[in-house]
């Protein structure tokens, strides 16, 4: 990633974290419970129509390490 990108994408996090001031903290909640294998993650969308749109993933040591590995950058 060059560093213009990585400018673009930091700025963009604090675009995001003004719009969405609860987001940071679940994810620092979540952080300091420890995300752990075997952990469920579950995103539900829900769209202007009102359709829901969901998944889950069962968490791998491998998507944390991806998940430590974000958070370095």
């Amino acid at each position: 990633m060059n560093f213009g990108n990585m400018t673009k994408l930091m700025g963009a996090w604090g675009t995001f974290q003004k719009n969405h001031p609860k987001f940071p903290a679940f994810c620092k909640a979540v952080s300091k419970k420890g995300l752990r294998e075997g952990s469920v993650i579950e995103v539900i969308v829900t769209t202007q129509d009102g359709e829901k749109i969901e998944t889950s993933i069962k968490v791998q040591e491998s998507d944390i390490e991806l998940i430590k590995g974000l958070g370095g950058m």
